[in-house]
């Protein structure tokens, strides 16, 4: 059987970097193949070559053995090639039907658009595709998840019959991404095609029919799912044998470094979205917070930081009131905070490296006499910093916005954990990052709480949680259900408080119950 989708020794440079070299690839149709590798390893400018957005230097496309020429995205979707973004083309002020309609807007007599039309056919491609969108939503007002369903239609709108998903579960909770594989799932037994671009074991393992593995912009070998394994298929994209689970010492707790007392906080649109928590967290010890995205997890980290006003409770930093203190005092004292969103909430994108890697400290000496900058010692400070916390950028004055999500991530981990901290924020630290990356990063948080360092672990990702956590708080609807130990509680247990039950037994000792009204 001839593939639909063939591409041969596609080759793409940049200035000093070999970003594609000699890469070959077949999709046969019906076929999810997952194209699998580390951040940075030349997976995402392979799809932007077949989407239009790159030109490459050498090779050649053939859709159904017939050689095509694409140098923009019209080009690809005439071709029936289509692309969903890790980062969502969508304008949040219109509704569905004008998102999916953009570009290729449908005119009834007058002159006037044809909204009707095209959500009748939205309606159509939502049932027969069972992605049960609806057409008169505001993009701003539906969920991430639902925003991703929006995308896949405006391609198969567009009569897309290859559909490209470049690290779909990025920005997705585990039940968003279980349901957009059953939508994959769907969409291949009525004969689309997938290339499905992620550097998640368990995902390709559970999901694709092929499995193809990138390094260094090289394909280094294809596996199958049926008898792959999470450990080769690291190891395939590493180059090296990697530990997915980091050893953790049994370590006594020291003295209470945060202390959160039964603290309130709202949302933008003024609901109660932190219902009275409480919680301590010790000095040498990760408290992980556990839960579904959304249950109040990003507004507990923002008033605990500082970026975000509780309505009442009290926050404490040893013996320090930090209740709705500034983020600078809160680092002065010797907080550490990883963030959520890297790129909003951690990083000036423009600026370089060696900029954003003092962005705590440039205020302090060395970095600064007064108000005129030391660039002498920001500049030393980074080159240090890059090589201690292997940063792979062309240079510490590269801006950091064109650095791979994992290397961004690490220029976090160097500025937040190079100096003297005594407690560490961390929120969905490994978000969006491949397993070497998350191997790096789990070590250094396992280190920084031998070194004695209270440590406040938010993911909505449960084997993180399990794996790297002393205890276990699970937050649902604003409140913490449970806190527990995490080496006698089961994966089963937590996932029942995840949902909102609270079971009659536990396997462990407990420190707190709340009863929740479903």
């Amino acid at each position: 059987m001839t593939p639909i989708l063939q591409l041969k020794g596609i080759t793409k440079r940049f200035p000093g970097v070999l970003a594609n070299d000699q890469i070959d690839l077949s999709l046969n149709k019906g076929e999810i193949l997952a194209l699998l590798g580390e951040n940075g390893a030349g997976k995402t400018t392979l799809m932007n070559i077949l989407y239009g957005l790159y030109q490459p230097d050498e090779g050649e496309i053939l859709v159904n053995d017939k050689k095509i020429s694409i140098t923009s995205p019209t080009d690809a979707i005439n071709a029936g090639i289509g692309m969903v973004h890790q980062h969502f083309m969508l304008i949040p002020v219109f509704t569905v039907t004008e998102n999916v309609m953009l570009g290729s807007e449908p005119v009834k007599a007058g002159g006037f658009l044809d909204r009707p039309k095209t959500a009748a056919r939205i309606r159509e491609i939502s049932s027969q595709y069972k992605l049960e969108v609806d057409p008169d939503d505001y993009v701003k007002d539906i969920p991430v998840g639902v925003q991703q369903r929006v995308e896949i239609i405006k391609l198969l709108y567009r009569e897309a019959e290859i559909l490209i998903f470049d690290e779909p579960t990025a920005v997705l909770t585990p039940q968003e991404a279980n349901e957009l594989f059953m939508i994959m799932r769907s969409l291949v037994k009525q004969g689309k095609s997938i290339i499905f671009i992620t550097h998640k074991l368990r995902e390709v393992l559970e999901v694709a029919d092929r499995i193809m593995v990138i390094r260094r912009g090289a394909v280094v070998g294809e596996a199958d799912p049926k008898t792959a394994n999470r450990n080769k298929l690291a190891e395939m994209m590493v180059g090296r044998e990697v530990d997915l689970v980091v050893e953790k010492a049994v370590k006594k707790p020291g003295d209470v470094v945060l202390s959160v007392k039964d603290l309130t906080v709202a949302d933008k649109f003024k609901q109660l979205v932190v219902d009275h928590v409480s919680f301590d967290v010790h000095a040498g010890q990760i408290l992980g917070i556990a839960g579904v995205q959304g249950n109040g997890q990003t507004e507990l980290v923002g008033a605990i930081t500082g970026l975000r006003k509780s309505l009442s409770g009290q926050v404490k930093f040893r013996e320090n009131d930090i209740t709705n203190a500034s983020p600078r005092q809160i680092t002065r004292l010797g907080s550490a905070h990883v963030p959520e969103d890297r790129q909003a909430d951690g990083l000036v994108l423009p600026f370089p490296v060696a900029e954003n890697l003092v962005l705590c400290t440039y205020y302090d000496e060395p970095f600064s006499h007064g108000v005129v900058l030391q660039y002498d010692k920001i500049l030393e400070n980074s080159v240090k910093l890059i090589e201690d916390f292997d940063i792979r950028t062309p240079g510490p004055l590269t801006s950091v916005g064109s650095l791979s999500g994992g290397n961004q991530q690490k220029v976090i981990i160097a500025r937040e954990l190079s100096r003297p901290i005594q407690l560490l924020v961390a929120s969905q630290p490994t978000r969006g990052l491949d397993v070497g990356s998350i191997e790096y990063i789990h070590k250094r948080i396992v280190q920084k709480r031998d070194e004695g360092c209270a440590v406040l672990l938010v993911s909505p990702e449960l084997d993180e949680i399990i794996e790297l956590s002393d205890r276990i708080a699970v937050m649902y609807r604003g409140k913490i259900l449970a806190i527990v130990s995490a080496d006698q509680v089961s994966k089963e247990t937590l996932g029942l408080l995840m949902a909102g039950i609270v079971p009659e037994k536990f396997e462990t000792p407990v420190e707190k119950i709340v009863e929740v009204t479903l």
